[in-house]
Order: C-alpha cells, then structure tokens, then sequence
C-alpha cells in the first residue's frame, strides 16, 4: 500500500505491481483509499463515465479541479494523479500554470498525453517543482484527429515512437508512464528502458502496474466496456434491484 511517490523506484524494482484506478467523486475515493489502492487517478475519462460525453475532448480545467477536488477530499494516504484535460496544456506556461491548479485541489502529481511532442511542457511542468506522469500511445484526447481508438506498437515505425516517446519523458524526470493500448510486447520492452514506472492499461501484464478506469471493474457502467476491462462486480444489475425493490414497495 503505497502512500508516497517516493516509493515508487522501490516498487519497480522490487515489486508488488503498483494497483491504480480511477475516482471521480468523494465516497468512491474513500473507498478505493480504505481498500489499499496504490495510486488515485482523477481522469478526464471522467467526460465518459460521468458526464455522458461521447469522449474526453469536452472536459474542461473548471470539471478536473472540481472532481480533483472531491477525490483529495476522500484520500487520507494514495497519491491523486490528477489529468490535465484537452487544449490545457497548449503551452508550457498554460501547462504550469493549469498544473499548479490541479496540485492546489490535493492532488500529488499530474499528467498530460503526449511524448517527444510535448517535451517543452513535461519539462516546464517538471522545473516548476510539480511531479510528473506521462501518457504514451493511445491518446484518448487526440481520438478525433486519429479516427478512433487504435492499438499501438504494430509496425516498426510505431515502436520507434513510442520507445522515443518513452525515453524522452523517462529522461526529463517523470516519476511514471501510463502506456495505453499498446502491443503487449512492445509495452514490455519500454518498461525494461526506462527507469519511470509504467502503467499498463490494454497493454499487457508485464507493465510495473496496471490501472483500470473504476465502473469498467465495478460494472457500474453497463453501456461500454472495453475488451480488455474485467468486471469484478455488476453494480448497475444491483442498482436496479434495489430500486425497482424501492419501487414495489412505495407503489404497493
């Protein structure tokens, strides 16, 4: 059960895997910090399972400070990664200056999409004090530009970005890298290149952790789940147990 960054040099190499989900209000990050969790990710996927948009694209810095500020609320021992949405980071002053808003709300370290491309502000946001994730292959905020969700690492030429990628955030200072979508294989190989911890997610088991986005575990969000995402529990059956329950017995 970590409760500090500082751990997480051990944890590589060491192990256990580091165990990381999603939270976007109050009583679910109370919840995943009592159970042990690792690491808190406030993230922008939030515009899907929260919100009802069609992607991340239309979250906006007022919806992450609000919702970081609910989960830190909830946390008394995981570090809260907190998202930097869509268009929040365009420069690196915009973002240091959005960065600083997300640490101000409680949270331990933030993180934006993008590798060699966004060098400029990793680095920023690194010289600002303000510790840093990463996110390297499918870029849920570039799905429009993109076409859609895509796996990454399939041809040479994809591999050599995403190793790029990875050594480049690796070397400017980020304490880990979410990899997402990504060959299995290819995700192996830049876990063993890198001294940051990487989290998988639909990128194989060989990743230093693995982070899932909450309602896919609970089965609280029963419209879409992705192939990869294992259901440990069918809340949204049991919600409508329970209300229809609620039902009969008022309108009997």
């Amino acid at each position: 059960m970590m409760t500090s960054l500082n751990e997480l040099p051990q944890r590589k190499s060491h192990g256990p895997k580091l165990a990381v989900l999603t939270a976007y209000d109050y009583p679910t990050a109370r919840m995943l910090d009592d159970a042990g969790v690792d690491l808190l990710l406030v993230g922008d996927s939030l515009g899907m399972v929260v919100l009802g948009m069609p992607d991340t694209t239309g979250v906006t810095m007022e919806m992450m400070v609000h919702h970081t500020t609910a989960v830190c609320r909830g946390v008394t021992r995981a570090p809260v990664i907190a998202d930097l949405p869509f268009a929040s980071y365009l420069t690196p002053e915009m973002a240091v200056e959005n960065a600083r808003r997300l640490m101000a709300c409680g949270a331990a370290c933030v993180k934006l999409e993008g590798g060699v491309s966004m060098l400029p502000q990793i680095r920023a946001i690194i010289a600002a004090g303000i510790p840093f994730v990463g996110h390297i292959g499918m870029l849920p905020q570039s799905v429009k530009e993109e076409g859609g969700y895509k796996k990454k690492g399939k041809t040479a030429e994809s591999i050599d970005h995403l190793i790029a990628d990875a050594q480049a955030i690796d070397q400017a200072g980020a304490v880990a890298i979410v990899l997402e979508s990504i060959v299995p294989a290819v995700a192996t190989q830049i876990t063993s290149l890198v001294k940051a911890s990487t989290i998988g997610i639909g990128a194989g088991t060989e990743t230093d952790g693995q982070v899932l986005v909450t309602p896919d575990l609970l089965g609280s969000f029963p419209w879409f789940r992705p192939p990869f995402a294992k259901a440990r529990a069918d809340v949204a059956a049991e919600t409508l147990r329970a209300v229809r329950e609620y039902m009969a017995e008022v309108q009997s």
